[in-house]
This record gives C-alpha cells, sequence and structure tokens, in this order.
C-alpha cells in the first residue's frame, strides 16, 4: 500500500484518485479558517505558487476537530480561502484526522511519520506530512513550523528525490 491506493473527496464533492498526484512531492495539511495558525494559508499558497512549475503541490484538508476551527460549509471554506487568501492549491472535503471516522489517508500518514515521542494522533491544525514524488512519506511537521520552513525539505526533493 502507498499514498496512492487512497481516494478522497474534494472541496467540490470530487472523488479524487490520489494517483492523480503521482510523480509530484506533496506537501499535506490538515487546515481551518479560525485557528491562530489560519496564516500560515498565505505560505502554503506562496510556496505552492514558487513550486507548482517543479511538479509540486500542496493539498489542503480542512478539519473541525480542534476546538471546531472550521465551522463553516464547503463553499464557506472555498469563500475564504479564495477571498482571504486567494489560494489556488488543492482543497478537500472537511475531514476528521484523529478518531474513529478519520480519513484512511491520514491513518496511513500517521502510521508512516509520527509525531513527537512517537504518538500517532494530530495534535492540532496545520500539521504537515511532506510526500516525495514516489508517494513516500518524508516527514511530519508540527503546527508551530510555518510553511517557509519546510521549503528546503521540499528543494532536497526536487534536486535529491530519494532525500529523506
Amino acid at each position: 500500500m502507498n499514498i496512492y491506493d487512497f481516494n478522497v473527496t474534494d472541496i467540490n464533492g470530487q472523488d479524487v484518485c490520489m494517483s492523480k498526484y503521482k510523480d509530484k512531492v506533496l506537501l499535506i495539511v490538515n487546515v481551518a479558517s479560525k485557528c491562530g495558525f489560519t496564516n500560515q494559508y498565505e505560505g502554503l499558497e506562496e510556496l505552492f505558487r514558487r513550486y507548482k512549475d517543479k511538479e509540486f503541490m500542496v493539498l489542503g484538508f480542512p478539519s473541525n476537530q480542534f476546538a471546531r476551527q472550521e465551522p463553516g460549509t464547503l463553499e464557506e471554506i472555498k469563500e475564504f480561502c479564495t477571498n482571504n487568501y486567494n489560494i489556488t492549491f488543492d482543497l478537500f472535503s472537511k475531514i476528521d484526522v484523529n478518531g474513529q471516522n478519520e480519513l484512511p489517508l491520514y491513518t496511513y500518514l500517521k502510521d508512516e511519520a509520527r509525531g513527537i515521542f512517537g504518538t500517532k494522533q494530530i495534535k492540532w491544525n496545520f500539521t504537515k506530512f511532506l510526500v516525495d514524488s514516489k508517494g513516500n512519506i518524508v516527514k511530519r511537521y508540527s503546527s508551530i513550523v510555518p510553511p517557509q520552513d519546510i521549503e528546503e525539505d521540499i528543494l532536497k526533493l526536487f534536486y535529491y528525490p530519494t532525500y529523506v
């Protein structure tokens, strides 16, 4: 099993096979509109625009699991992201990242890249997973790590695809 075996639903309700992103470096993030880290949308979009021509993609998965910081409908989330941050990277349907109803993709991500002290649980919004162009989960970053601090690791994956 690898990341390309999963299906997800985009923010418009369309089924998407993760194999769509084969051969791309991915940054997968659980996002929220009313979080203290919401301003990271700006840095995520900046990274996406800077490297999208090098086969890089940011995938944003809204989640309302942390202090109900993503209460809106999918249409409201899309409007918020567009109007406030001009988001052009791919957004998906609202999901659970922990617990009984967690998205299977997130179960896989957490199994492959554990957090601090080996924990699986996502601790907060804007936890990030870096995935190489072969679908391997390279690294997990906590919410406090701003997108620009991940740029060096992204660049390494463009030039050294087996970098871990």
